[in-house]
């Protein structure tokens, strides 16, 4: 067990086990963003087509997405130790067959059996860096929420330098690195005792009834749809090799992390977080508006990009504290619902990306997306009064 939390305690004074939890969310993240850089080699190599090519995403987040809704069951019964464990070997396993790919069709199912492990692995181990972490759970969350920032900026820059020798390195390197988080968290993570009440497989489903949780939930679909578009679609539109692809969006990612952690707690104190959202959903499809015009304006697209991960970090951390106190349900509950339905509504945004940029011209992607945020936002201004009794800020 954690020691007595201690307010006056540094955030950097952990166990070793937190650490070890927090260094494999860095590696986990580091799997959204890993294969941006590199869509394009493999596109050329593996003879795919942009909308071939993007179900990487879409596979790997519709399997997270409904395994999400698994999760809380199968952690509450094999305990959170074993989930973890469970989730890191799936993520080994997968992201190294991916490398040995020879065909889309292949990876694009490895990249599903990934998607899996992630969603076992993710959706527990904010729980367990919570249960062991010291200094309250205040701390923990920030720890949290700055591995996520950071696997998600360091993931593109990585999938960039590991490119430049070949778009199977970056499977090999996430394969081996995992296997050293999983040796970490073997070792070094104390076995966590399981819930007294086992999470019901329907759980999720049923927390969807309240209507605060509801409305958050069907928000973040449509804004992951913008999200992903940005996300899967760009390093099409930006005529850069892999590792110009890795630093646009590794400072995407960068500006994403800082936002996500520093900012949007301010800005959601200062505005709540309904008036909050409708500013933030409002900016990001006014980006995405921008980049369905100057898309053939390579420098535009990058500057326009990286402004869009700030935007997204704060909308990211704001949605998500909502989320916990959205409905009466446990926290574990309440976040497997709202990752499904937001890991979804990201799943289908790629390959509907590709769809539309290879019937039609290259900027009817992203004003797509921007159609999807303003349909998002008009979710949250209809269904405000459902969020009444949220607070602002951590």
């Amino acid at each position: 067990m954690n020691e007595q939390p201690s307010k006056n305690s540094s955030i950097l004074k952990q166990p070793k086990a937190v650490w070890a939890v927090a260094f494999a969310c860095v590696i986990s993240f580091m799997g959204i963003g890993l294969v941006d850089p590199i869509l394009p080699a493999i596109a050329q190599q593996l003879h795919a087509s942009p909308s071939q090519v993007s179900l990487l995403f879409t596979s790997y987040l519709l399997v997270t997405g409904f395994a999400m809704l698994l999760s809380g069951a199968i952690s509450s019964r094999i305990g959170a130790k074993q989930t973890l464990i469970c989730g890191l070997i799936l993520i080994i396993i997968f992201a190294g067959l991916g490398g040995f790919s020879h065909s889309i069709s292949q990876l694009v199912g490895f990249r599903g059996g990934w998607g899996l492990g992630n969603a076992l692995f993710i959706s527990t181990a904010l729980a367990v860096i919570v249960s062991v972490a010291s200094g309250g759970s205040a701390k923990a969350i920030i720890l949290y929420e700055a591995a996520l920032g950071l696997g998600i900026s360091v993931g593109p820059l990585a999938g960039g330098e590991l490119g430049t020798i070949s778009w199977r390195a970056p499977f090999f390197g996430v394969s081996v690195l995992m296997a050293v988080a999983l040796l970490a968290i073997s070792v070094l993570l104390p076995r966590v005792a399981k819930p007294q009440k086992k999470i019901s497989v329907s759980a999720p489903i049923k927390a969807l009834r309240y209507k605060g949780l509801f409305t958050l939930s069907a928000s973040a679909f449509l804004y992951n749809f913008g999200f992903f578009t940005l996300l899967a679609y760009s390093p099409f539109v930006l005529d850069l090799n892999e590792r110009g692809l890795g630093y646009v969006f590794f400072g995407w990612g960068l500006f994403l992390a800082v936002t996500s952690v520093f900012t949007a707690p301010a800005v959601q104190r200062v505005f709540g977080t309904v008036r909050s959202l409708i500013l933030l959903f409002m900016l990001f499809a006014a980006d995405l508006l921008a980049l369905g015009i100057w898309t053939e304006h390579m420098a535009f697209v990058i500057v326009l990009i990286i402004i869009a991960g700030g935007i997204l970090g704060m909308i990211n951390t704001i949605l998500t504290t909502a989320v916990m106190e959205a409905a009466p349900v446990e926290r574990s509950v309440a976040s497997s619902a709202y990752s499904s339905i937001r890991f979804i509504g990201g799943a289908i945004a790629p390959w509907i990306a590709g769809v539309l940029a290879d019937h039609f011209t290259p900027n009817v992607p992203y004003f797509a997306g921007c159609v999807a945020v303003l349909a998002g936002m008009a979710v949250i201004i209809g269904g405000r009064r459902h969020l009444a009794g949220i607070k602002a800020g951590h």
